[in-house]
């Protein structure tokens, strides 16, 4: 992995160590020589991961839509900034630069980049790892929701595996490393009743 995009939000949110994490994993990252690709805000969770990364000597690309690209949001410091049409151009934009996807704490943006890569991954379009960082167990629900989605017939186990969860960055980097796409067809069969 020499490229990964980072989803995240572009709020603080209410506890610390969601910023400390962030930070740790930019630093982390940068020792590895591995490049992020974010959002380009300057603010929030982005803010955080960024700034870590460039002051680790690490480097920065951001992607952000031309109605976002405004002085007051617009992270100045990155190596990079190459800026989309919209919404949609900028997912695209990232898919092809990256090797791997890693999601921090944040919002509705971040839940669709990272329901947006799966479902590349289900259906085979893509191959790369994507992991959720689950600091303070925020994405507890949403692993939940990913089980319950199987145990009602609507997610193959298989899929539900593509799914990287720890709280750790190390241990979750091994998980990345290891990662193995799933060879399964892109049709979800209906389920026999139990």
């Amino acid at each position: 992995m020499k490229r990964i995009a980072i989803f995240c939000g572009a709020s603080i949110g209410y506890d610390k160590v969601y910023a400390e994490q962030a930070k740790a994993l930019g630093r982390f990252l940068a020792g590895k020589n591995i490049e992020i690709v974010f959002g380009g805000g300057k603010f929030g969770m982005m803010g955080a991961i960024a700034d870590a990364t460039l002051e680790a000597g690490g480097k920065v690309i951001g992607v952000m839509p031309d109605f976002l690209k405004l002085d007051e949001i617009e992270h100045t410091g990155v190596q990079e900034m190459i800026i989309s049409k919209n919404m949609s151009e900028r997912k695209v934009i990232i898919s092809k630069m990256v090797d791997a996807y890693i999601a921090l704490p944040g919002g509705f943006g971040t839940l669709d980049e990272v329901i947006e890569v799966l479902t590349l991954g289900q259906l085979l379009i893509e191959q790369k790892p994507v992991a959720l960082l689950n600091t303070k167990g925020f994405f507890n629900h949403l692993i939940a929701q990913f089980d319950h989605m199987v145990n009602e017939g609507f997610l193959k186990p298989e899929n539900r595996a593509m799914v990287l969860v720890d709280d750790s960055i190390e241990k979750l980097f091994q998980k990345m490393e290891k990662y193995q796409a799933p060879k399964v067809s892109k049709i979800v069969h209906t389920v026999a009743s139990k």
